[in-house]
């Protein structure tokens, strides 16, 4: 079946706490999924990293523990309980291991997890794609492909051919796969789980050995025959020839093809969303403390030194530091934040976006036109690219919400479609090749600073466009360019604490001192 990105799952959201979307939120959904393979009844947990992956040097200060453990207690991405999940996973009498060996993991965010009770005990691999998706790889070795964006119903049977056929004469699934290997699977792929009448029935049967049900963990579900009606910037203009639709509009025909949903339902889920990422910005304009981090609130002082006149002027460039600065340290100390579309990168989107509506004085309705114009723009990144430091460098989480921002200014100021389109292939070229090197193996230093110049690089990028600067290469090419030029940035410089400012002298004393602060109570090897 096709799989395309949502507007909603992919680009904007989750609505989450935690430094690193494609750590915490996506540990905590691959940890959900994980639970309900158990049935809720979780006793034990081998927790395995690749030396070679991002996951063995920064699985526990970027977060990628503490929402595994969310998750495994079955919370949501945004609980206040988070920043204590290990606290909580104990006091729930599960015990956890963490273990570094070579697991031949192909991808750089590979969890491997091993979870067990007194009558069973389940292996799944899964993997972090970016911006807080996922994809289950493996169950009890067999290859499978789950985003957790359906009701997965996982069938262990002997002879699963004469299951297959009960099933197809007995429910609607949009498709039933049978996984061959030394304990035979069937999974089903639906909008709902079997009747309970339908589970006690194959329950009884002599070749069914369990039944396992695995709720949705993503906003937006997929469906059989999903099609959408572009997936490119060229197909979305031949779409467009004879509508004349606003880079907006175009993003509402998109999501409501992908999600099956309204345009009105498109509108307000970004309503709630803008809502979100606005309280971010009030509640880090309040000052906020945390002991585990790097940086205090420093949005503070920039707003005192705004205030008296002492700064270079420029209402919406000093505005849009002053938010990005806010949203950024809201999400160091474990507030709520939207991932826009990464945790790492979520202040330079909205920062540039609220920074610009508010110099302007347009309305919240102008707002949500622009996020969902710019999450139009992310949905071809994440077709055609990655949101993933992992896998791409900063260029893939800052460099793509400037470019997606810079294509919303544009249309905030009054812009054509083909400016928008203009604007966001120069932010995005400006872009290329940043790598991900945070300080102390924190996601706040260079990150703050790189979320700044992303949103700069937006507003900047805009009026070029609005004053018809030629972009050259179409946003597709640029599109492409950024995939190619992640695949070539060295490993030690995509996230991995291994390259960079991360091993200077002054990052690995910060480093070690905040080790001290914080020590593991899980046995990690």
């Amino acid at each position: 079946m096709a799989v395309y990105p949502s507007i909603f799952n992919d680009v904007i959201g989750p609505v989450m706490r935690g430094p690193s979307s494609s750590h915490c939120a996506a540990s905590l959904r691959i940890a959900r999924l994980c639970r309900d393979l158990m049935d809720g009844e979780i006793r034990h947990i081998l927790i395995e990293f690749d030396p070679n992956g991002s996951l063995a040097t920064t699985h526990k200060s970027q977060g990628s523990d503490m929402g595994l453990f969310g998750g495994f207690l079955g919370w949501e991405a945004d609980d206040e309980r988070l920043p204590e999940s290990e606290r909580f996973l104990a006091e729930a009498g599960i015990s956890v291991e963490i273990v570094i060996r070579d697991i031949a993991a192909d991808h750089p965010n590979t969890y491997q997890i091993t979870l067990s009770n007194e009558r069973e005990s389940r292996r799944l691999t899964a993997i972090s794609t970016g911006g807080g998706m996922i994809e289950v790889i493996r169950i009890e070795g067999m290859p499978v492909s789950m985003a957790g964006d359906y009701y997965e119903t996982l069938i262990g049977c002997s002879h699963p051919e004469r299951i297959e056929k009960y099933l197809q004469a007995s429910l609607m699934a949009d498709e039933i796969i049978i996984h061959r290997g030394e304990q035979p699977m069937i999974e089903l792929k639906a909008q709902a789980f079997p009747e309970e009448m339908i589970i006690q029935e194959l329950l009884a049967m002599e070749e069914v050995m369990y039944v396992k049900r695995l709720q949705p963990v993503l906003p937006v579900m997929a469906r059989k025959n999903l099609s959408v009606p572009f997936i490119t910037c060229e197909e979305m203009l031949a779409y467009n020839q004879d509508k004349n639709y606003a880079l907006w509009e175009l993003a509402i025909e998109f999501e409501k093809a992908r999600g099956n949903i309204s345009a009105d339902e498109v509108f307000e889920k970004m309503r709630m969303i803008i809502r979100v990422m606005d309280n971010a910005i009030q509640q880090g304009l309040k000052g906020t403390q945390y002991n585990d981090r790097i940086l205090g609130s420093q949005s503070l002082q920039f707003r005192e030194k705004m205030n008296s006149g002492e700064l270079v002027p420029g209402d919406a460039g000093n505005l849009m530091i002053l938010y990005v600065s806010a949203i950024m340290e809201v999400k160091s100390s474990m507030g709520v934040i939207v991932a826009a579309p990464t945790a790492g990168s979520c202040g330079a989107l909205p920062g540039a976006l609220f920074g610009v509506a508010h110099a302007l004085g347009l309305s919240e309705n102008e707002l949500v036109k622009a996020m969902l114009s710019s999450g139009l723009i992310g949905v071809f990144i994440a077709a055609h690219a990655t949101f993933a430091a992992e896998v791409g460098g900063c260029m893939a989480e800052t460099g793509s919400g400037g470019g997606m921002a810079a294509a919303a200014i544009v249309q905030m100021k009054g812009g054509s479609l083909e400016q928008s389109l203009g604007a966001a292939s120069m932010a995005l070229q400006n872009s290329l090749g940043i790598i991900c090197d945070p300080i102390g193996n924190r996601m706040e230093a260079p990150c703050l600073g790189r979320n700044v110049m992303a949103a700069g690089n937006a507003i900047s990028s805009a009026n070029m466009a609005l004053s018809d600067y030629q972009h050259l290469v179409p946003l597709d090419e640029v599109i492409a360019t950024m995939k190619a030029v992640g695949d070539q940035i060295h490993h030690t410089l995509r996230c991995t604490n291994l390259g960079g400012l991360s091993i200077t002298s002054a990052a690995k004393k910060i480093e070690a001192m905040l080790e001290k602060q914080s020590l593991p109570a899980f046995k990690s090897c």
